[in-house]
């Protein structure tokens, strides 16, 4: 028996070393390295302060602002620690009822658009931490954001396409735009 215990715990500690310390510290040492903006969590930065990440959606309900997606995250939205779905169903009513809510929501911002509601700004992501929404979800807001900021909606039509993303490497998802750096473009055209 002591024959293979001491191989045993030898093999635990110097694995252990090796995946838990030195191979974390590695990873970490070459991230901060080649890419240290993401490294740190893409920080945004206004006047020196920071104000979010670029990978984490933040609320935003005041009509001058695209409106990001809706978390899942409870109690508090966009919580990067309760990063999940809400496992709600599609026949579920409590997503229905949610869904109906923002919907009422999104009509009374924008009374006047007879445009259909895209469905990312009526329902949540898988993580509930979405910082992205598609074209059709930012085109659709731009007359409320143009009128709330006195701009034209050919204006702030423009500055979406301007801050577009198409799919990963091209091919891997839906054009979208990250609504906090779309606000913030927003916040220097002043």
């Amino acid at each position: 028996m002591k024959g293979i215990f001491r191989p045993a715990l030898t093999l635990l500690v110097v694995l252990t070393l090796m995946t838990g310390v030195f191979y974390p510290l590695v990873v970490t040492a070459v991230a901060q390295v080649v890419f240290p903006w993401q490294a740190n969590g893409s920080l945004l930065k206004r006047h020196g302060v920071f104000i979010g990440s670029r990978l984490i959606g933040q609320p935003f309900s005041a009509p001058q602002y695209f409106w990001s997606r809706p978390s899942a995250t409870t109690p508090q939205p966009y919580n990067a620690l309760d990063s999940g779905g809400s496992n709600l169903g599609p026949l579920s009513p409590t997503l229905i009822a949610a869904v109906k809510a923002r919907i009422a929501v999104l009509r009374a911002a924008d009374p006047g658009t007879p445009d259909a509601i895209p469905v990312d700004l009526v329902t949540a992501s898988a993580s509930g931490l979405d910082p992205d929404i598609s074209l059709a979800a930012a085109y659709y807001q731009a007359p409320r954001v143009a009128r709330a900021r006195g701009l034209s909606v050919a204006q702030v039509r423009a500055l979406i396409g301007a801050h577009a993303r198409g799919g990963e490497l091209g091919v891997l998802g839906d054009p979208r735009v990250n609504v906090l750096e779309l606000n913030l473009a927003l916040d220097a055209m002043k």
